[in-house]
């Protein structure tokens, strides 16, 4: 075997340096912008956003015909199109080093706190060669400390002040507790305060880091952030690389306060497995803590057993992106003209801004309310800033409209019988805030509340007070009853503290006989079922059951047991919480006490059913999580629409077959009654089991029936005949003959003189 001479080893070492820089541009020109080659099944052109159908075209793929919204006529900017994929890189010719890529922007180039270099400014590789604009490669997601993906195995520090301030709890806006204990804190803190330290995360394969998002740490009491950091990276966790800028080490600028995110940018795209943030410098009255998140694109690597068996893949073909306001509205106009048979788009209201507050239904029959079929309604979007459920509702109105077109016998039944009513953003003005900022530096808190800082989710009247004080007083002038409690006169008036979304809620409500709904929310994994306030006002936590505590959980349950996550005793706390202990559900007055809340507020005013569903820890998912997000909550999204047909329904009429309105429906045992709708139908929701049913209505004699609800899906028909009293059917005499009964009490003093002058 020949040996190799000084100027050939030489050589060869050149040709290797170039080589590799080669090798990861080329690996992350194959790989799509998602960061995952599983991608391709998920990222589907808009389907509004394509040319002209084809002979044969997809189900969302026609040109918008205008006129199904009242906007129809307002001029729409076109739809943009979903990233491609990323062209190969062009090979160097002999002796030429090979530029880097530059990344570009992440996905929103306006994000609060980030911090941008343009491409010609871009610093360099070793080479010195400078990259040129047009070159720059597609951004990078999140790899998902923030979303859980990435688990605490992968993550490592070099020393920790404590177990609750571990390598573990250095993920991007993750809160601490209340009491900042031994076991949930709010950020990595290292266990000294020099800059020796570090935190380090294992993507677990070869991965194109673009990009490192750092925050303080969560507290109350404590300010504790880092203000500059070097990031390393490494393919063995033993031998470390600086990111360079020129011939020197690049220190980042990090933090100047706890809360706000701020976006780094590697001057270079590096490929590696590890990467560590370095912290340099920190907050003079404080220690080095951070969270953080790492922007980066794993590279293809089809042997990786481990990465694949983990992948999520999805075949529906549905636009899984984020919406803006008038994107929302296309794709509700899409969706109307491709089902119009069963959609209806429409408005509840407006919010402070003026938005149009926009709902979906989907029935058989459109715009009208049917004898003895339920109604349902999804909301999602209270806050602004908690955007996963908009995106899941979205997604759940074109699922339900292709499916249904496809002949899907259970959509088809579950639409034929059951008037769906689907508002996606009930703040709208919140999220056009959180947009700004974007999915990585949107914060826990930006766009949240509405426009003028209200938060809609406890900006309901307190009626729980009201019933409570009533129940302790046992008797009243003014008895409240235990249903349909109505709204305080206060809360009415033109001054009191009222969001304009939370009073247009309130009509929809009145106006709309709804018997199951769901508040789709964000920041966590439950699902959380009334009473949301505490009875004992000196309580933070108290569980606080409604009379119908058994169907409160059972209905909590069937979203749960069907996600993915929810019930997975394995999967991580999102924060400080624990819900496993109760399947994934929790009675929302033994999390945190809330006053006038949405769900108190519909059991105790309305006849419906309302539970909040938390449908992830990251409150502003990036885009190439939505596809994960709707496969781990589709089948719970479709399930807890089917648990509106629970329990038993009917009809209250009179002799003649009339309906009668606002008759009140009692079950025995159960403190809570509802009342039937205009044509006298009813629902009420219950487990299965045998109950004693008590119809009543002013003017008519009470009628009570043994109804039994099976284990089967589908309500029990109970329907009650009502007879008219006495006294009123009197008076229905003497109307008909334009004659009123005269009063009793003033004719008894003439009757007894009469009888005494007889007497006489």
């Amino acid at each position: 075997m020949a040996r190799w001479g000084p100027a050939t080893l030489a050589l060869a070492l050149a040709l290797l340096k170039v080589a590799l820089p080669g090798a990861g541009a080329q690996g992350a020109a194959l790989e799509d912008p998602g960061g995952s080659y599983a991608q391709e099944t998920w990222s589907q052109e808009p389907y509004y956003a394509r040319g002209e159908p084809e002979p044969q075209p997809e189900p969302f793929s026609p040109r918008l015909p205008a006129g199904t919204l009242e906007e129809a006529q307002e001029p729409h900017p076109p739809a943009p199109r979903l990233p491609k994929r990323a062209p190969k890189a062009r090979k160097a010719p002999r002796g030429e080093k090979l530029a880097p890529e530059t990344p570009p922007p992440g996905k929103s180039s306006n994000r609060r706190g980030m911090r941008t270099k343009s491409p010609e400014k871009a610093a360099s590789d070793e080479h010195g060669v400078p990259v040129a604009p047009q070159e720059a490669g597609a951004g990078c997601p999140p790899l998902g400390l923030e979303t859980l993906k990435v688990t605490d195995f992968q993550l490592h520090a070099s020393t920790t002040k404590r177990y609750g301030l571990g390598a573990h709890r250095g993920r991007l806006n993750i809160q601490a507790g209340v009491s900042e204990n031994d076991f949930y804190d709010g950020a990595w803190c290292a266990g000294r305060n020099d800059a020796h330290q570090w935190i380090e995360v294992d993507a677990r394969r070869l991965t194109r880091f673009t990009a490192v998002i750092t925050q303080g740490r969560n507290s109350l009491w404590l300010s504790d952030w880092v203000t500059s950091y070097k990031v390393m990276v490494s393919n063995d966790s033993h031998a470390w690389v600086t990111v360079k800028n020129g011939s020197g080490d690049m220190v980042f600028e990090g933090n100047s306060e706890k809360e706000v995110p701020v976006l780094n940018e590697l001057p270079v795209p590096m490929v590696a497995r590890y990467l560590r943030v370095n912290p340099q410098s920190w907050f003079p009255d404080g220690s080095v803590c951070l969270r953080l998140e790492v922007l980066g694109c794993p590279l293809p690597d089809p042997n990786n057993y481990y990465h694949r068996r983990n992948e999520m893949m999805t075949t529906d073909d549905l636009d899984f992106r984020h919406h803006g306001y008038k994107e929302m509205r296309q794709l509700m106009k899409v969706v109307s003209e491709m089902c119009p048979n069963i959609t209806r788009v429409y408005n509840i209201g407006r919010s402070q801004q003026g938005r149009k507050l926009y709902a979906v239904e989907i029935s058989d029959r459109p715009g009208e309310h049917e004898v003895g079929e339920p109604e349902f309604h999804y909301m999602a979007g209270a806050h602004g800033n908690e955007v996963l459920g908009r995106e899941l509702l979205l997604l759940l109105v074109q699922f339900l409209c292709q499916e249904y077109r496809a002949g899907n016998a259970r959509i088809v039944r579950l639409v034929e019988e059951t008037r769906i009513h689907i508002v996606p953003s009930l703040n709208p003005d919140g999220y056009e805030k959180a947009s700004e900022g974007g999915s990585e530096l949107g914060g826990w808190s930006l766009g949240r509340w509405t426009h003028d800082g209200i938060d809609i989710n406890n900006n309901f009247p307190d009626l729980n007070s009201l019933l409570w004080e009533a129940e302790a007083r046992h008797s009243s002038p003014r008895p409240v009853p235990n249903h349909h409690i109505p709204v305080p006169e206060w809360f009415l008036s033109e001054n009191a503290t009222v969001a304009a979304e939370t009073r247009a809620v309130i009509a929809w409500m009145e106006k709309v006989p709804f018997v199951l709904g769901g508040n789709l929310q964000g920041g966590e994994l439950v699902v959380a079922y009334p009473y949301d306030m505490a009875r004992s006002p000196w309580r933070t936590q108290e569980r606080t059951p409604t009379p119908d505590d058994h169907v409160f959980r059972w209905l909590a349950y069937s979203y749960a047991s069907t996600h993915r996550l929810l019930t997975d005793a394995r999967r991580r706390v999102c924060h400080t919480e624990d819900f496993q202990k109760e399947d994934g559900t929790v009675n929302g007055a033994s999390w945190h006490t809330v006053a006038g809340s949405l769900n108190d507020f519909s059991y105790l005013h309305t006849n419906c059913f309302e539970l909040s569903i938390y449908v992830g820890c990251d409150k502003f998912p990036h885009e190439s999580e939505l596809p994960e997000e709707w496969e781990n909550n589709r089948e719970s999204l479709i399930v807890f629409m089917e648990q509106v047909h629970r329990g038993i329904k009917g009809l209250v009429t009179d002799s003649h077959g009339k309906g009668i309105p606002d008759a009140v429906i009692s079950v025995e045992g159960i403190n809570h009654d509802i009342r039937t709708a205009s044509d006298g139908d009813y629902w009420r929701l219950l487990n299965p089991g045998e109950y004693v049913v008590t119809a009543k209505a002013d003017g008519f004699t009470s009628s009570t029936k043994n109804c039994m609800v099976g284990y089967d899906m589908g309500a029990t028909r109970c329907d009650f005949t009502l007879s008219k009293t006495n006294l009123a059917r009197i008076r229905e005499i003497m109307e008909q003959f334009g004659r009123q009964p005269g009063s009793l009490r003033a004719r008894q003093p003439r009757l007894r003189g009469r009888k005494r002058r007889q007497r006489g």
